[in-house]
């Protein structure tokens, strides 16, 4: 029974990209779909650690390189606010190394810029799992 509420529950994902185009188009994306509803859209690392304490996220999609506060930077703050909070480094750096799970601690996974939207939706969907599985913990 209680797996049942768990998964029937709204699962709230905060946007965090410098670029308006992305968030809106994330936004979107997250709209359509059942169960998924988006709580906040920020536009640097400040923000979003704000949205954090407001808006209590399961998932937050993290652009690393923004001004003001990068994603880097954010992440370590937010862990720190929320440890619970899924938190996936989205990004379109090439160099991997940047994108090492072992050189993010704070990320719980990572996911290029360029991914499909399925994988996309997929992917905050098992991390929204993992935040629920973490907090019922």
């Amino acid at each position: 029974m209680l797996m049942f509420s768990c998964e029937s529950s709204t699962l709230k994902v905060l946007v965090v990209d410098d670029h308006e185009l992305t968030r809106l188009t994330l936004k979107l994306a997250f709209s359509g779909q059942e169960n998924i509803q988006v709580v906040g859209l920020a536009s640097n690392g400040q923000e979003a650690i704000e949205m954090v304490i407001n808006h209590h996220p399961d998932v937050i999609i993290l652009d690393l390189q923004m001004p003001v506060m990068d994603g880097w930077i954010a992440s370590g703050h937010i862990k720190a606010i929320s440890p619970h909070t899924q938190i996936l480094a989205y990004s379109s750096v090439e160099d991997a190394h940047l994108l090492d799970r072992n050189t993010t601690p704070n990320f719980d996974d990572v996911c290029k810029k360029d991914v499909p939207t399925k994988e996309l939706i997929a992917l905050v969907r098992q991390l929204g799992q993992r935040a629920g599985n973490a907090s019922a913990a």
